[in-house]
């Protein structure tokens, strides 16, 4: 399901809405900008220190993301996605995944043996799921319940 531009600027200038009054409730003076680029709704936060915005291992960022997503779309399940940032904190985390994603593949090769990482959001598992499948010389599938879901690293594809 894609979003006629009709619908799209009332969710965007929403978007924007909660993003800035969650920033003003926890005393956080931040820039909001928000844009849709091939279906994902993404709302950028920046300014001065957003480790509270951001939350520990992500935690409230995440959080956010997904009631933005609750809030935007009442319950139905589009394809368009919502994406919530804060000082490139996506990028970073995107890059640290990609590290303990090699780290955890070139265990898997040389033991060759399943390696599991930490249960993460299934925001993280993607990347690291997308990441590992260009890489091309291991496996990837997710285990257990959320929200202590994880992925395994196989050795082989």
């Amino acid at each position: 399901m894609s979003i006629s531009g009709d619908e799209l600027q009332p969710m965007l200038e929403r978007l924007e809405d909660l993003l800035e009054v969650i920033a003003d409730r926890l005393g956080i003076e931040a820039e909001v900008t928000v844009e849709e680029r091939d279906g994902v709704i993404t709302g950028h936060v920046d300014g001065g220190d957003l480790a509270l915005f951001i939350g520990r291992r992500g935690q409230t960022i995440d959080a956010v993301q997904h009631l933005a997503q609750r809030i935007l779309f009442k319950g139905s399940h589009p394809d368009v996605r919502v994406v919530i940032d804060a000082d490139g904190y996506r990028e970073r985390r995107a890059q640290a995944l990609c590290k303990e994603a090699d780290h955890a593949a070139e265990q898997a090769l040389s033991s060759g043996n399943p390696v599991k990482l930490d249960p993460m959001p299934s925001s993280e598992r993607r990347v690291v799921h997308e990441y590992l499948r260009e890489r091309g010389d291991v496996g990837t599938h997710s285990e257990g319940e959320e929200p202590g879901r994880f992925l395994v690293v196989t050795p082989g594809t």
